[in-house]
């Protein structure tokens, strides 16, 4: 596939995190590609195709999957996407945080790549105390904009509470989250002292007072065409360090954020993504226990 020029790119992230609707989105895009067929032809290629979400299945026979764990401690209607590999074994632990978009099929995948590594691991639905995640992404997006940020990581952090005390857990809790997702990490680890450790893929970075209250470990993925998250980094890893703090900070030269959604063909980037995933592994093996043998 040829690269989308990078006006697009830069005119989808506005559209997904910055408030535009979809119809000046799509004036714009006609504009930019230089006409209604042409911008119809992008959109495939920018929008997610859940179709090749499933690198793991839903049904595999390796796996017990409970559609919606209820989760305790904080908003009513909060529930989850629990996912382990069979077996009486304790496992460390992950909470697995999506995007703007919800628990849509790829962070759910995501979920059952995370077990099938031999985490006991736990996709929330943060959106489920307002009804769960719609099928209209659009919907979903307007949904996150009107979520304060501090009652969502406190709905995260209940999750992290639930995955430390059930009983297929050795304590030992991490939490990973993409775009949204992590930056919510980054909050959840100011709050939340049973999280162990936390790993944000390209998430908004928390302000300079708060950073001396995070209490885990964390890894930092960046993508090195992502300004607008990127814009936040000097001053976060300068508090970090400042702090004293425990962090790994990874800069993925030339991809785009989201490069780990192998359902986006715009943005994914297949090495990117492996590598971030081969450390993200080592990282919470280091911090919260490797899990038991998977073979």
């Amino acid at each position: 596939m040829p690269p989308v020029d990078r006006s697009i790119i830069d005119l989808f992230d506005r559209f997904t995190h910055g408030g535009m609707d979809r119809r000046a989105f799509m004036e714009r895009l006609t504009t930019l590609a230089g006409s209604t067929a042409a911008a119809s032809a992008l959109l495939p290629l920018l929008q997610n195709d859940y179709a090749r979400a499933e690198t793991v299945k839903p049904d595999d026979p390796r796996l017990i999957v409970e559609e919606k764990l209820a989760i305790p401690g904080s908003d009513a209607g909060l529930n989850g996407y629990l996912v382990a590999l069979k077996g009486a074994a304790k496992r460390p632990a992950l909470v697995m945080i999506h995007e703007n978009r919800g628990l849509n099929p790829h962070i759910r995948d995501m979920t059952r790549r995370a077990a099938l590594a031999g985490y006991l691991t736990l996709g929330i639905d943060a959106l489920s105390p307002e009804g769960g995640t719609p099928a209209d992404e659009d919907k979903a997006r307007d949904m996150f904009g009107a979520l304060n940020p501090d009652v969502a990581a406190k709905r995260v952090a209940a999750a992290v509470r639930l995955l430390a005390s059930h009983p297929q857990s050795t304590g030992k809790v991490g939490a990973m989250g993409f775009c949204w997702g992590g930056g919510q990490v980054n909050r959840v680890a100011s709050i939340e002292p049973a999280l162990g450790a936390g790993i944000a893929y390209y998430g908004s970075q928390l302000p300079a007072d708060k950073v001396g209250s995070i209490k885990a470990p964390l890894m930092l993925h960046y993508a090195g065409k992502d300004d607008r998250i990127n814009a936040g980094i000097p001053a976060y890893k300068a508090a970090l360090e400042a702090a004293g703090k425990s962090f790994e900070l990874h800069l993925y030269e030339g991809v785009d954020h989201a490069f780990n959604n192998d359902t986006n063909a715009a943005r994914y980037d297949a090495a990117a993504a492996m590598l971030a995933w081969e450390r993200s592994l080592a990282f919470l093996a280091k911090n919260i226990g490797a899990p038991p043998s998977v073979g």
